[in-house]
């Protein structure tokens, strides 16, 4: 318990270290998008290379249900959620702005490093491949949200192509599995790189958060909140069982699945110009309200 402690502090302190920076002046809101471009195209990546080239993966095979059952709770939830959303009068673009938060799970950005901290090294792997899921069902919606909204397929599916977590995922494995070596000095590069990707997704967060939010959106804040922290898990647990995925990878799975709204939702809400501030305050909260959430459900498990 201690260590579950230890380990949702520790992301709550670097958390408020945006929020005390942004306070101080020394980083501003604008320097959101720039940290989050970094995470995504450079540090993550390294993240999830580094684990999947040096990881035990022949086991492999017992990871493959993961991101599926992910995918499944997602469609359920997204189902259930929307069928209530279409009693609002809320316009279409409304309505997708919330349901976005909902489909979409912080699996990597939050998951990596509470799955880290919780279950080493093994867990981050496991945890890897549930985002794989959380992969998919963004990349599904780039186009479900293309075909309502308008775009253009070219973009669509340059964004697709030129993912760089994507790659990071098929060469750790490729790698890994052929046993190719890469040298020491790429991988002491892509080691640095990979540390600075947890500090870098916290601080960022912090310098988002916006807590006026919660006086102009609180009904939806509250609805996305109850459906992300606890039924989108609750869920989850009935479809784990189902596959009877069992020891670590039960553990992570549902931890993953109690993951509150991704920042992946932002890149859906600009791109589709939707309701950014909506969005971005049903994640925010979300995300708060998970450091309670978690550790409860961690110490249960």
């Amino acid at each position: 318990m201690s260590l579950i402690i230890d380990t949702i502090i520790s992301i709550v302190v670097m958390i408020f270290l945006g929020v005390i920076l942004k306070k101080i002046n020394l980083l501003e809101e604008k320097d959101v998008d720039s940290l989050n471009k970094i995470v995504i195209n450079v540090c993550m990546p390294c993240m999830i290379f580094n684990a999947l080239f040096n990881a035990d993966l022949s086991l492999i095979s017992n990871f493959t249900l993961l991101p599926i059952s992910l995918v499944l709770s997602a469609l359920i939830a997204g189902i259930l959620s929307y069928f209530i959303l279409s009693f609002t009068n809320f316009s279409k673009k409304k309505i997708w702005s919330v349901l976005i938060t909902i489909l979409i799970s912080n699996t990597a950005f939050l998951g990596f490093p509470v799955n880290l901290g919780v279950f080493g090294h093994d867990g981050l792997i496991r945890a890897i491949f549930c985002d794989m899921g959380t992969l998919f069902i963004f990349l599904s919606l780039s186009f479900i949200l293309f075909l309502i909204f308008g775009g253009t397929i070219k973009d669509a599916i340059k964004k697709i192509i030129l993912f760089p977590p994507l790659w990071a995922v098929m060469l750790g494995i490729t790698f890994n599995l052929l046993d190719l070596q890469i040298g020491q000095i790429p991988t002491n590069v892509i080691t640095y790189l990979s540390g600075g990707a947890i500090p870098l997704i916290m601080i960022s967060l912090g310098l988002s958060l916006k807590f006026d939010g919660l006086m102009w959106n609180k009904k939806m804040i509250a609805f996305t909140s109850i459906f992300k922290l606890l039924i989108f898990p609750t869920i989850a647990f009935f479809i784990i069982n189902f596959f009877n995925i069992s020891n670590l990878e039960y553990n992570v799975a549902l931890v993953e699945a109690a993951m509150p709204s991704g920042m992946l939702t932002l890149v859906l809400a600009i791109t589709y110009d939707l309701d950014i501030r909506l969005t971005s305050d049903c994640i925010l909260f979300n995300t708060l309200f998970s450091l309670i959430t978690l550790p409860i459900l961690i110490s249960l498990i």
